[in-house]
């Protein structure tokens, strides 16, 4: 069969099996390290939650002061939904890179900001506010990270191998930022022990975003465009037609697509931000781990995530997206509350260690096949668009889950049954969503 009378799955596999080893490998690095950087930046915040409760939002209550600094994550998430708008349209016209490297650059220089905030003590109610702004314009650029980074990894590589990207670059990339913020929260946790770590060793923490601009910039600098979307930009310089804008399309033609998307994301959200999320406050909140202690935890933890999003977005390639989904909503409808129930009454530190490791690899391994799904479901003329739109506008509802559950808590000991409820009603959701989705294995065009 002739090039020409090709489907365009087939000459979309062809092109991506036909670039270079080199230029897929740093693809790869490219798309995981710009994610992990990223929401490395944003575990920052929640590691260091209950300090930033008492210094920018004290009350008399610490469970109110926890549920401001989650409310003020979710408020950004809110806004990511407009970076992936913004960022998505301009990497579907221009380019994955270009919209890759803005993104990064700005997550990173927001995230370095916050170290030197002012607080309640200092200048009043005015440094609520200001950390709530910072926020919302790091909100943006992290919408952008999303729509470029979680298209040019998938899109750069052979179809064999997609569902172990979206695994590792989405939920891998997710437990690497994991990671590399349990470090450094154990490094300046032993350098600023005690009262020090709350005067000035969470600033030294969002001081270290800087750093992962600097290391994106690098990698990004040897990186080449998405192959799928330079067919697709060819293919426009011959053959120009008129096409709307990308969020006009995603919220017009992809409108059914896009609604039946978020019953997945949501769940898989949730998951994430209720285990891996939450995990660094249940730890001292709960079970009054001290903080050293509790990284080293939260680094295992992480790892655990790791293999998690790996195995189970690789297995989606094995068996399909839609029975990998519907496994492990049923999986997650019972263990997760179990897990949590366990973790709060253990007492033996080993325990403690594989009831977290656990609950971080089910809850990252929730999403793992979320990222090629939803590449799957658009095609390359709105991808990044209509991948961006899903996740950030699912994942934007799923952060702020550890709100709500810190909200209906009265007390820190009702945490637990809180998380239980929760899980139960989210994970029916994702379980509609998973009978209701089609199978998209293989649909990229």
């Amino acid at each position: 069969m002739s090039a020409n009378m090709e489907t365009p799955v087939q000459q979309a596999s062809a092109l991506a099996a036909a670039i270079s080893r080199k230029q897929m490998i740093i693809a790869v690095m490219a798309s995981l390290l710009g994610w992990s950087l990223d929401l490395y930046d944003l575990f920052i915040l929640l590691y260091v939650a209950p300090e930033l409760g008492k210094l920018f939002f004290p009350t008399d209550k610490p469970t109110l002061s926890l549920a401001a600094v989650y409310a003020s994550f979710a408020v950004t998430l809110f806004m990511r939904p407009i970076g992936s708008a913004l960022f998505g349209a301009y990497a579907d016209r221009n380019g994955r890179k270009r919209a890759m490297v803005v993104a990064v650059s700005g997550v990173g220089i927001s995230t370095a900001l916050f170290g030197v905030l002012p607080t309640v003590a200092q200048i009043g109610a005015a440094a609520a506010i200001i950390f709530i702004i910072l926020r919302l314009v790091q909100g943006v650029f992290v919408g952008g990270v999303v729509a470029s980074t979680h298209t040019i990894g998938t899109e750069s590589v052979p179809e064999k191998w997609r569902g172990l990207m979206s695994g590792l670059v989405g939920g891998g990339g997710a437990a690497l930022g994991a990671l590399l913020a349990s470090i450094v929260y154990f490094v300046l946790s032993s350098v600023f022990s005690g009262p020090e770590f709350s005067e000035w060793g969470w600033r030294f923490m969002f001081f270290t975003g800087i750093l992962s601009s600097v290391l994106g910039l690098f990698v990004f600098k040897k990186l080449e465009e998405s192959p799928l979307w330079m067919q697709h930009k060819k293919k426009q310089e011959t053959k120009p037609e008129y096409q709307q804008s990308p969020v006009k399309m995603v919220f017009t033609k992809y409108l059914s697509v896009l609604l039946v998307n978020l019953m997945i994301v949501i769940g898989g959200g949730s998951a994430y931000y209720l285990t891996c999320g939450y995990l660094p406050t249940f730890l001292k909140v709960i079970n009054n781990i001290p903080q050293t202690v509790s990284s080293i935890i939260l680094m295992v933890s992480s790892i655990s995530a790791m293999v998690a999003a790996v195995v189970l977005g690789h297995l989606s390639t094995i068996i399909g997206r839609k029975k990998t989904f519907i496994l492990l909503g049923i999986v997650n409808l019972f263990a997760l509350p179990y897990l949590y129930t366990e973790l709060a009454d253990a007492q033996d530190l080993t325990m403690i260690t594989l009831y977290a490791m656990g609950l971080a690899f089910l809850g990252n391994g929730s999403y793992a096949p979320v990222l090629i799904f939803l590449n799957e479901r658009f095609p390359t003329s709105i991808r990044s668009t209509g991948t961006g739109l899903s996740w950030n506008m699912g994942f934007a509802v799923g952060g702020m889950m550890p709100t709500f559950v810190t909200m209906a808590s009265r007390q820190a000991s009702d945490i637990p049954s809180s998380l239980a409820y929760f899980f139960i009603a989210l994970f029916l959701l994702y379980l509609l969503g998973s009978f209701i989705i089609p199978e998209t294995k293989g649909n990229f065009k």
